[in-house]
């Protein structure tokens, strides 16, 4: 394996430069050194350490969202509890950089001030700082940004009235400190998604009481933490990359019959999951007006899993008071609400999601124009009209994020390879003849998938069109059989400048 670099001048030189050392990226560097491997790389992370949004998070209680057999790689066996905290995922990226020998290729504390690419050069030039102030230059061939959609700095927090008036510790999930002492005290959490139902059971061990306000209610889906299939068949002695490959086929087809399921038989499937939590709570009675009844279609956001129905067993055992509400304003001892309660808390927690940040806020430049990704319009999620020599890992939101990374790394290797085959510099997905006059939409259709998060900052978001090459459809089961297919000599690629023989190369305008 090639690792070294080429000095030129103070700037360091790698075929590929991949943004971000968290879960896309290491398995990215893992994929690119397996399919690629005379390639040399680098990856940039502008923290000190790996992890990403594991290494960002540290609220009690923080754990996966989704299964580890399929947000674990593909190449990689999870042996642990289908949901898992974020330590143990911290543990199981760091032996895969171990490994790998994927620690040299790390350099740490490299937060990217700009990227630019020369056509002429077929190049990119990445600067970044570093905690001393000075500024490193690197160039590459081609560009892998693995650093998430989200800013890991500065999360959403709604502008309440009057937080200033507040006189306890208020906090968002994301800046939690791990040395913040909750035992004993009365804790508010606003919000409901995915981060409250993690935080509140573990804040109900300690606390002397939790309360969580919501705007709406979500869908839960309550199981037991573990994998039957996968136990058995560690009983019957099947090795774990046996029991990994089977176990994710099983869970991927057991999610994709749920998907379905949600979509033609949306009541059915929300008194099925009624049915769970009142198994779960031990409570054939349970209320779910109002504080448990979402008002959305339970295919329009991500379903959050709710091990051992933790969050409803706490609020069963009076742990948890639930407010469905709006926040009118704060006061010094709590906030009041909308409908004029007064809810008094020691501790207020923000549970209210991420800023959505478009290619880290980084800002790119081609041939000394700065990009609008506003302007451009995708190519499957991952590259961009107008873009050359990039790709952006985007995972997936209803399926585990990874299964994507794995997908996109394997899209990624055969481009570079193919590349290489047909000796091109520079490769842009481009729209086609056929594309003149194709509606130019947002990015994801917000009536099947509309999380807060994304439907805050669309307008910042590379658009979409209505044919299949041209949308991040957030269809897992339909990609699957689709990237393997992808045919590189297509006509959206065009290499050096020049479209495929295939067809005309009549030019076609990126609509406004």
């Amino acid at each position: 394996m090639a690792t070294a670099a080429v000095q030129q001048a103070g700037v360091n030189h790698f075929d590929v430069v991949i943004v971000g050392a968290g879960i896309s990226g290491i398995g990215s560097a893992y994929h690119l050194q397996e399919q690629c491997p005379g390639k040399t790389y680098a990856i940039l992370e502008m923290k000190e350490t790996f992890g990403g949004t594991w290494e960002t998070h540290k609220y009690p209680g923080v754990r996966s969202d989704s299964d580890l057999y399929t947000f674990g790689y593909r190449f990689k066996p999870w042996v642990g509890t289908p949901i898992a905290s974020g330590a143990e995922i911290l543990k199981y990226m760091g032996e895969v950089i171990e490994e790998n020998g994927i620690a040299p290729h790390i350099r740490y504390g490299h937060r990217i001030a700009a990227c630019s690419f020369d056509s002429k050069a077929g190049l990119w030039t990445v600067d970044a700082t570093t905690a001393d102030g000075a500024t490193h230059r690197f160039t590459c061939n081609f560009l892998w940004m693995c650093q998430g959609y989200y800013d890991h700095e500065n999360p959403y927090v709604p502008e309440w009235p009057g937080r200033e008036r507040y006189k306890g510790l208020f906090v968002h999930a994301q800046q939690w400190d791990p040395a913040i002492d909750y035992a004993g005290k009365r804790i508010l959490v606003i919000g409901s998604g995915a981060t409250a139902a993690t935080v509140i059971p573990a804040f109900a061990e300690k606390a002397a009481h939790v309360t969580m306000l919501q705007r709406s209610p979500t869908y839960f889906f309550c199981s037991e933490n573990k994998n039957e299939l996968a136990d058995r068949l560690r009983e019957i002695g099947i090795d774990e990359p046996t029991i990994h490959r089977v176990v994710r086929a099983q869970i991927m087809y057991d999610q994709n019959m749920m998907t379905e399921r949600c979509k033609s038989e949306p009541d059915t499937v929300f008194e099925d999951l009624k049915e769970l939590v009142r198994a779960f709570t031990g409570k054939p009675d349970f209320q779910f007006e109002p504080h448990f009844t979402p008002r959305y279609r339970v295919w329009q956001q991500r379903l959050a899993f709710c091990p051992e129905g933790d969050i409803f067993r706490a609020a069963v055992a009076g742990k948890l008071t639930v407010h469905t509400d709006t926040l009118d304003s704060f006061t010094e001892k709590g906030v009041r609400t909308s409908s004029g309660e007064e809810i008094e808390a020691d501790i207020i927690v923000a549970a209210t999601g991420f800023r959505l940040s478009v290619m880290g806020n980084i800002p790119f430049a081609v041939d000394g124009k700065p990009v609008d990704w506003a302007d451009t319009v995708t190519y499957r999620g991952m590259m961009f009209t107008g873009v050359p020599n990039m790709c952006w890992v985007m995972g997936y939101f209803r399926a585990s994020w990874t299964l994507r990374v794995d997908m996109q790394a394997d899209f990624i290797c055969n481009l570079l390879n193919h590349m290489d085959a047909i000796g091109a510099k520079r490769v842009e997905a481009a729209l086609r003849p056929e594309d003149e006059g194709m509606e130019i939409l947002p990015w994801i259709e917000s009536d099947n998938f509309n999380p807060g998060y994304l439907m805050r900052g669309i307008d910042q978001m590379p658009r979409r069109g209505d044919k299949p090459e041209w949308r991040h459809n957030q269809d897992y089961w339909a990609e699957r059989g689709e990237f393997p297919k992808i045919d590189l000599d297509a006509p959206e690629f065009i290499y050096d400048g020049k479209r495929s023989a295939k067809v005309s190369t009549a030019k076609v305008a990126v609509p406004a």
